[in-house]
Formats: structure tokens, C-alpha cells, sequence
């Protein structure tokens, strides 16, 4: 039996309590600063308040003032932090793991430098440990934390620089319907399943322009939503060729990621409603107190490619989906997605 501490309780990091636990290790999950009420409820009640099953029994409750305690012992570490906690993972969690634990998260994201690189939020991390050496390993790959819960069948990649740390991490985690592959190309995988974020709420942007021009209980039209679909899976091979990482397996890993994101995620809301003519700010207010991680990722590839456009890297005509979700995001434009730069003649 392995100790795993998970160290976020939000949606993604507490589901992934379910496959642990149903292992047979001891699970700690620890809440941070902001899930004190989680973990309050998950402890007085067995179940996380966003989910309508109970945890295994036995996992163990931790408030963030408790985590040395969590991670006393630990043989893996599961971070469940949002995109907006990452440099809070990396200057109040990450210096005081062991360098024998192995680091997992579920974290999605990269962040764009000031010559117009990206770079995965590992990487990111490694910069700011220093000299500190710590396996820090990534799930991608399509799955909602809601679903993980209920035992849909599930297929993610975990990520890391050495495939025997992957393989322990897949041993104490992978169940029956929880099935996990392995790739040590953490740049593609995590570059896929970040860059679908964006895409997703181009794909939503569809949704609320028909229903802004049929009515909001109109049926759904798929074929506005497929065309979005696909030019989002053109301009997604071509970052992931960017990234030095366009290989077919992490541009499979990515797809899918992209199509439960626009059927079952947070993402998806927003992107209708600015399809339905709110802007940006609006939207956000209608929205209140959901975490929308699409928006920093949109504007932080979108930043990216323009910088790498000056310097004759990339060419913005490649982009034409992306930019136009950068200026609805950042200059308020109407939706008005550019389907004829989507064709093309060979």
C-alpha cells in the first residue's frame, strides 16, 4: 500500500481520490487556502460538495496548515491546483516535498515568454526550484472529473522525464476504467491539452450564435460546430509543430481533450454566451465564481504567436480561429468566426 497526498481539492484533484483509494492506499487530501469549506464538508460528510457520489471510505481530510503532516511519508504527490495557483504550488508546496516523492498534477496550462516561447507549467516549476531536483510529472488527456467519479471508461497520458517514475505513478493508479498511457514528451503532451482550452471556446462560440439566431431552445446544430472543430485541430498541429512535439499521438491526446471540453466543460458556457452577443466582462459576471482557465490560456498562445509572427517564426494566417477568440477576449470584438480563411485549395 502506497500513501498518495493529493494537495488541491478541487473537482479534478479530489476525483482522482477515487482511483487511489479504490487501490487500496492511503489517500490524504488537502485542501489549500481556498477549500477550507471543502474540506470541512468532505470531512463531516464523505463527499466533496460538487459531487454527487461519497469518497471511498478511509480517505483522510487536511486543511492546508496540516500539509507537512499529508506529506510526511508520502510515496507520490498529486497536485490539484487550478492554473491560477501555480506560482502558489511552486513558492508554498513544491520546496517542501521531499526529493524522493514523485509530483503528479493535474494542472493545464503554459505560460508565454517575453521572445514568444511557451512553456509547460513542469518546466516552469524546474525553473523556479533551482537547484532542487524533483520528478515532476503531468496528467493530459480527455477526462472530467465528474465522469472520473462515476467510473466512466477514462483514458489519460501521464508525462515525465523517466518512464520507471511513470510506471510506479500508473501502478498506484490505474483501475478498470481508469486507463493510463505513458509518454516522456511532456512538452507535447501538456502543450495538447492546454492549447485545446482556448480551442473549446471557439467550438462554444457556434453554440450561442445559433442560438442567438434560432432561439435559445432551438436544436443544436452540429455543423458550425464540427467546421470549428476541425480548423481548431489544423491550428492545433501547427503549435504542437511549433512546440517541436507534433507527433500524432499527443495531437490525439489534445483532440480528445478538446472534445469533452466542448461538451462537458466550464469552458463551453462561456464560450456561448459570447456567442450570444456578451462580451468578455459580461460573460464573466454571468459566470460568477467559475474558474476559467481557457481565457488565460487563449491569451497567453494568442500573445505568443503574435510575438513569434514578428520574428518570421509563424505566420498569423495560420491562425486565423485564435486570433479571433484573442480579440473577442482582449478588444471586446463581436463574434464574427472568419469561416472563409478556414477553406483551402490543394
Amino acid at each position: 500500500m502506497a500513501k498518495i497526498t493529493i494537495i488541491g481539492a478541487g473537482m479534478m484533484g479530489s476525483a482522482l481520490a477515487f482511483p487511489a483509494r479504490e487501490n487500496g492506499h492511503e489517500v490524504c487530501l488537502v485542501g489549500t487556502h481556498l477549500d477550507r469549506e471543502i474540506i470541512e464538508t468532505s470531512s463531516n460528510t464523505g463527499r466533496h460538495p460538487k459531487f454527487t457520489k461519497d469518497f471511498p471510505d478511509g480517505v483522510k481530510y487536511y486543511q492546508i496548515e496540516q500539509v507537512k503532516n499529508a506529506i510526511d511519508g508520502a510515496d507520490m504527490i498529486i497536485g490539484g491546483v487550478s492554473s491560477f495557483g501555480v506560482d502558489w504550488f511552486a513558492e508554498k508546496i513544491l520546496p517542501i516535498i521531499p526529493e524522493n516523492i514523485p509530483v503528479l498534477t493535474v494542472t493545464k496550462g503554459l505560460v508565454d515568454t517575453a521572445d514568444g516561447k511557451l512553456i509547460t507549467y513542469p518546466a516552469y516549476w524546474k525553473e523556479k526550484l533551482g537547484d532542487k531536483c524533483l520528478s515532476l510529472n503531468a496528467i493530459g488527456g480527455p477526462c472530467t472529473s465528474y465522469e472520473l467519479v462515476a467510473h466512466d471508461q477514462t483514458e489519460v497520458a501521464f508525462c515525465g522525464e523517466d518512464i520507471e517514475v511513470l510506471r510506479k505513478l500508473r501502478s498506484y493508479m490505474q483501475t478498470d476504467y481508469y486507463h493510463i498511457s505513458l509518454s516522456t514528451d511532456v512538452t507535447g503532451i501538456e502543450s495538447a491539452v492546454a492549447l485545446k482550452n482556448g480551442y473549446a471556446l471557439g467550438i462554444a462560440l457556434t453554440i450561442g450564435l445559433n442560438q442567438r439566431t434560432f432561439g435559445l431552445e432551438s436544436e443544436l446544430h452540429f455543423n458550425s460546430q464540427a467546421a470549428v472543430f476541425g480548423q481548431s485541430i489544423k491550428e492545433i498541429a501547427k503549435l504542437l509543430d511549433f512546440q517541436g512535439a507534433g507527433t500524432l499521438e499527443n495531437l490525439s491526446v489534445g483532440a480528445g481533450d478538446l472534445y469533452v471540453t466542448v461538451y462537458g466543460g466550464r469552458t463551453r458556457l462561456v464560450g456561448i454566451l459570447l456567442g450570444r452577443g456578451f462580451n468578455i466582462d459580461e460573460a464573466q459576471a454571468e459566470l460568477k465564481g467559475v474558474t476559467l482557465e481557457s481565457l488565460v490560456v487563449a491569451r497567453r498562445v494568442a500573445k505568443a504567436v503574435r510575438k513569434s509572427a514578428e520574428r518570421g517564426i509563424l505566420s498569423l494566417d495560420d491562425f486565423p480561429l485564435l486570433l479571433h477568440i484573442d480579440d473577442i477576449l482582449q478588444n471586446k470584438t463581436e463574434v464574427n468566426i472568419p469561416w472563409d480563411k478556414f477553406t483551402f485549395e490543394k
